[in-house]
């Protein structure tokens, strides 16, 4: 019985896209697995082109995930204090859409989200806040959104009961000199700490393949864990822990590619009936 490995791509956008081709394309260099892309709908209020949007349809076809994460990727609210400030500003660079908003405004940009993905004919099934940061209103508004699941940097959670499971995020900083050694490291000892853990989670960002050192650490360990694990999407995760006990559901040697290209088209068609339509 095998556990399960999700490889995940944060910041689809279309001013990452040509970062996020590269990316794909070193792990197509390893091996053909789903991944989840998190897209932003208006990446830092820009809209997405209609080529953006066909790229992504023929990676959803092909059995990708697309994921909701965030709407513009830009937190424009006022920090509350130093610490608040130095959270926001500088670790997160002033991304952390979710970190701060009242319910209404964390609804408000779920619901224009799952109004952008209904329009391009995307079946959505996951939101993952940027930097995973979400502040209480958020958590308050996702029990009333339609998704399976979100995330945080250290759990996997099931939605709208919020039943969490541990699952650290194997993610890297490119930044800088410093925090790319200090990330090889820590990735390293991260690994081998959740080697029997039933989900590992590999969270890579448009820019990880773009410095050797930081590509070859994350494919040796896609590679070395692939061996001993079954590649899903997030959201094929979400299902098996809602088609069995807990962990034990991820417990099989199932390849799950998420479905066939005319079982997605099949997923895309039914995504504009059922998801409604934005009119504003």
């Amino acid at each position: 019985m095998k556990p399960s490995l999700a490889v995940v791509l944060h910041d689809v956008a279309p001013a990452t896209q040509a970062a996020c081709r590269r990316m794909l394309a070193a792990v197509r260099d390893v091996a053909e697995v789903p991944v989840t892309l998190l897209a932003v709908p208006r990446y830092h209020c820009e809209p997405s082109p209609r080529a953006f949007i066909d790229w992504l349809d023929d990676r959803y076809v092909r059995g990708d995930e697309v994921a909701l994460h965030g709407y513009t990727h830009q937190d424009d609210g006022i920090p509350r204090n130093l610490v608040d400030h130095l959270k926001r500003r500088h670790y997160t660079r002033g991304e952390g859409e979710f970190a701060d908003l009242s319910m209404n405004e964390a609804m408000r940009r779920i619901t224009a989200g799952v109004h952008w993905f209904s329009r391009q004919g995307f079946v959505l099934r996951g939101f993952v806040a940027p930097a995973w940061l979400m502040s209480r209103g958020t958590w308050e508004a996702l029990r009333w959104a339609d998704l399976l699941y979100t995330c945080t940097l250290r759990r996997f959670v099931l939605l709208p009961e919020r039943r969490e499971f541990i699952s650290q995020s194997i993610v890297y900083s490119t930044s800088s000199a410093w925090r790319r050694c200090a990330s090889l490291a820590w990735n390293a000892t991260v690994a081998a700490t959740l080697r029997h853990n039933p989900l590992l989670r590999l969270e890579l960002h448009p820019h990880d393949a773009d410095h050797v050192a930081i590509r070859r650490s994350w494919q040796r360990l896609l590679e070395r864990h692939l061996a001993e694990r079954t590649p899903r999407t997030l959201a094929g995760v979400a299902a098996k822990l809602r088609a069995g006990p807990g962990w034990a559901a991820l417990d099989d040697d199932e390849h799950e590619l998420g479905g066939e290209p005319s079982d997605r088209r099949a997923d895309r068609h039914v995504a504009g009936i059922v998801q409604p339509e934005h009119h504003a």
